[in-house]
């Protein structure tokens, strides 16, 4: 890898475009480096997770509103979208919008955590529309997704958007762009443009995943990829981006990250080098915030030790800056502690996760968060008892380059009536590759054949993993059903009308 030194510059000094971090993303995006075995099987790891986590979420009202959406937007050849017949197609863009909640609605698929956060994940839904809808084949959309993970992670280890609330699909969009380069084996020129126009168009707040959180959480990784897709055609057809993006005078670092003196280190691979990133990321095993996944797992080998919870008196969990403040008391939020909060806000309150997880012996991606088990009384009780404090030894851990010692846990200290007290930690998931069971590609079937019972047919289910086991070898034919067709009376598509389709009222 080439660590690349990224800084505002003023307009005077006419930083050359050689020298600027789009130009080198896109010089990343257009080498055509072969990719390596264990890539390729990861990489079709990860459509398996995508599509699990789309099988459990297609009827839910938000991928419900996405996919109406998209079905008034109809395109010949066009892309596919999960849950309808393959032959509806529509534009590329709102199949990415689509599939891309579908995607994330859960918050159950792929993740990497660095200076940033991120699910890479969310590159497939793009980049998958824009193969399906230009007849790419398999190997394309191979190299295509292996740049969009490498770019989204490189720039995750390089630069911080959340210490300044900006929503990590900025760093989402211009990979989308990138990865969506390759695909298409666009030049370096163009790929530089889309990737500045992806940025500039994807810079949101994060707003989105605070207080009082919506259905949005789930949009906002859908909307970088559409808007990646536009960024693309536009420059292909002869339109430019502002330049440049990140280091310009009054650009992204100088008014939106640590400002015109601040500096960052990105890594990036050399000329010639395979893109391996998406060997650092991992997946989920539960629905929920990643940081969450570990303590799931530490609660479920707690649950017996502490006996009868109703003896507990208090449960603090010594923990990152992260979790702290993110999803733990340190956020500050009333909301993550109201039974009557939403889905959303629940899957980022790590004091009702691990009081369902206590008492549960486990997580479930609907039960666990249905309004009448949030409401339960003893769970409400269990709940309040809980805190989160920083700990500077699992905030170190958490921010550090080694992977040997990075980790997203804590340590736990229960508290029992009359004094005692039980304690425990955990700092990394059973499914991280380091963890006590890594995931492998029987864990992603078995997560898809889990999340797909009962509403993806058994025939269906085996075609599509049939497809994504011959992946280097896929036709542009077979790249158009890389996806799965549900019954539609199981997509409970009542959506309420919108704009786009008015005339139907």
């Amino acid at each position: 890898m080439k660590f690349h030194n990224v800084r505002t510059y003023k307009s005077s000094e006419k930083l050359a475009r050689n020298d600027q971090l789009a130009w080198k993303i896109a010089e990343v995006a257009a080498d055509p480096v072969a990719l390596e075995p264990a890539v390729i099987e990861m990489i079709g790891n990860r459509i398996i997770d995508n599509a699990a986590v789309a099988a459990a979420s297609v009827a839910r009202r938000p991928v419900a509103s996405a996919r109406a959406q998209a079905v008034a937007h109809p395109l010949a050849p066009g892309a596919t979208i999960f849950g309808l017949p393959h032959r509806q197609r529509v534009s590329p863009e709102w199949a990415a919008w689509a599939n891309g909640v579908a995607v994330r609605e859960l918050d159950f698929h792929d993740t990497f955590l660095a200076a940033d956060y991120s699910h890479p994940g969310d590159n497939i839904p793009p980049i998958l529309a824009v193969a399906q809808h230009c007849g790419l084949d398999g190997a394309a959309l191979l190299r295509g997704l292996a740049t969009g993970y490498e770019i989204q992670v490189d720039l995750v280890k390089g630069i911080c958007l959340h210490e300044h609330k900006i929503d990590h699909i900025a760093h989402l969009g211009p990979s989308a762009a990138a990865g969506i380069g390759t695909l298409l084996k666009l030049p370096t020129e163009t790929i530089y443009q889309a990737v500045q126009q992806a940025l500039h168009v994807t810079t949101t707040t994060r707003q989105s995943r605070k207080g009082e959180i919506s259905s949005w959480k789930a949009y906002a990784p859908a909307f970088a990829g559409k808007m990646a897709i536009e960024a693309v055609d536009r420059v292909m057809r002869g339109e430019n981006a502002p330049s440049p993006a990140w280091e310009g005078e009054d650009g992204f670092i100088a008014y939106l990250l640590s400002g015109p003196k601040a500096d960052y280190t990105v890594p990036l691979p050399e000329r010639g080098e395979p893109k391996r990133a998406i060997l650092d990321t991992y997946t989920k095993e539960h629905s929920a915030e990643y940081q969450s996944q570990a303590l799931i797992d530490l609660a479920r080998r707690m649950g017996p030790k502490i006996g009868d919870l109703s003896k507990v008196e208090s449960i603090v969990i010594h923990t990152s800056h992260h979790t702290h403040y993110v999803i733990g008391t340190g956020a500050n939020d009333p909301q993550k502690m109201d039974p009557k909060a939403s889905r959303e806000t629940l899957d980022h309150s790590i004091m009702y996760i691990f009081a369902v997880a206590l008492e549960d012996g486990g997580w479930h991606h609907q039960h666990s968060y249905a309004p009448e088990r949030a409401n339960r009384p003893e769970t409400i009780a269990l709940w309040h008892k809980i805190s989160t404090i920083e700990d500077p030894k699992w905030t170190e851990r958490y921010h550090t380059h080694d992977p040997k010692q990075k980790a997203f846990g804590g340590r736990v200290v229960v508290t029992l009536k009359g004094g005692s007290t039980i304690s425990d930690e955990l700092a990394l998931a059973d499914a991280h590759p380091l963890g006590a069971r890594p995931f492998v590609r029987a864990h992603y079937i078995r997560k898809f054949e889990q999340l797909a019972e009962g509403v993806v047919h058994t025939a269906e289910q085996k075609r599509f993993l049939r497809l994504v086991e011959r992946l280097p070898e896929l036709t542009a034919q077979d790249i158009a059903s890389l996806n799965f067709y549900v019954d539609a009376e199981r997509l409970q598509d009542n959506a309420a009308r919108g704009i786009f389709d008015w005339s139907a009222k």
